[in-house]
């Protein structure tokens, strides 16, 4: 079986070569032929021998997960769905904003963690993503967006920033993301800074601190609740990694980390978790951490049982916060109009856990415009 060559990071590429007999710079070359030029023809490929090139069409491909959807909000946001074989899809939404243009990626062919108040959660888990299927997503993107704006692949970055926010627990895919992260902040793939990429994670403790360790970049921490009673209804994992655990591998992360604080994800749903006390008690949980906030008004999908905090009580929990001191932003809801926003994101998922016939009647409406 050939080699897709996107599955492998900098030392994976080292090895391959290796193995046929070629020298060390042979690896970087080939990783900014891929990442940095977005190439995937081995002919285009010029300072490399023509002997070389005509071996790895017989030993490898490149093969990004192909792009089923796209569609783009009044916003400007922009969601693609992405075929990962199986009959399985994910998405990534690229956010355009003054300055910066931000790439959310998933890293799981739906999720096993089952939060209470996220789309993908309820469509159950497949399984993990590949190296070539979560870099890919980027792979794609770049292309599609260099050729929206008339771009070559080498002038203005168009995408800036890259968040693991989409499909999966990145965490629990914890070898593929690694390696993934490695490719994205490689100068010789897409050289982006570490904290310009962030990983977001529901709290899997050893898995932080392998991450901490093997790759640090900034860190969001998917928090939603300031006591444990409430935060095992709404993240399941807290049973596992009460909160206690959660925030000591926050601090133990901080010790590596390129951003000086850990951003805690707080969806605001009304009447749940979005009370001046429930506000007090974030501000006691969290006063020995280094920290910011962002809360995230709801974003309802069919059959959640939750709804959206008003907009008054999310600017006077946002107060409390503040006045206390405490960095606190309020996301702004973009792409909502495709699915696109926060929670939202749902792909099309063949369920293997027992929860089935769950998936996102938006996103198969999508499948079937684009095969139509």
């Amino acid at each position: 079986m050939k080699v897709n060559l996107l599955d492998l990071d900098a030392a994976g590429l080292t090895a391959f070569f290796a193995e046929q007999g070629e020298k060390p710079f042979r690896a970087r070359q080939v990783l900014r032929w891929l990442h940095r030029f977005g190439q995937a023809d081995f002919d285009a490929m010029t300072d490399i021998a023509r002997s070389l090139r005509e071996k790895l069409k017989t030993l490898a491909v490149v093969v990004p997960p192909a792009i089923i959807a796209d569609r783009v909000a009044d916003d400007g946001t922009r969601k693609f769905l992405f075929d990962v074989g199986g009959g399985n899809a994910v998405e990534a939404v690229f956010i355009p904003e003054e300055g910066r243009g931000t790439l959310c990626i998933s890293t799981q062919a739906g999720c096993a963690l089952d939060c209470s108040f996220c789309s993908t959660g309820k469509q159950g888990f497949n399984r993990n993503l590949t190296v070539a299927e979560i870099v890919g997503q980027l792979w794609q993107a770049r292309h599609a967006l260099h050729a929206y704006q008339g771009l070559d692949g080498q002038g203005e970055r168009v995408i800036s920033n890259v968040v693991l926010m989409g499909m999966g627990e990145p965490l629990a895919n914890l070898e593929h993301t690694v390696a993934a992260l490695r490719l994205m902040l490689d100068d010789n793939a897409y050289g982006l800074s570490r904290r310009r990429v962030t990983v977001s994670t529901s709290g899997l403790v050893p898995a932080m601190d392998r991450l901490r360790d093997e790759c640090p970049v900034a860190l969001a921490v998917s928090l939603h609740a300031p006591n444990d009673r409430l935060r095992d209804e709404l993240v399941p994992i807290n049973r596992k990694y009460p909160l206690r655990e959660l925030l000591a591998a926050c601090q133990r992360y901080l010790e590596k980390a390129p951003r000086d604080f850990v951003t805690f994800e707080y969806v605001m749903l009304d009447g749940v978790n979005d009370a001046d006390a429930q506000a007090r008690e974030l501000l006691a949980l969290t006063r020995a951490l280094p920290c910011k906030f962002n809360l995230i008004p709801f974003n309802p999908f069919p059959g959640s049982p939750y709804r959206r905090s008003p907009s008054v009580r999310i600017r006077r929990f946002a107060e409390i916060l503040i006045e206390a001191g405490v960095v606190t932003t309020t996301r702004k809801t973009r792409g909502d109009d495709i699915d696109a926003a926060c929670g939202q994101l749902a792909g099309l998922v063949l369920d293997r856990t027992q929860r089935t016939g769950r998936r996102s009647f938006p996103l198969q409406l999508a499948v079937q415009e684009a095969v139509s």
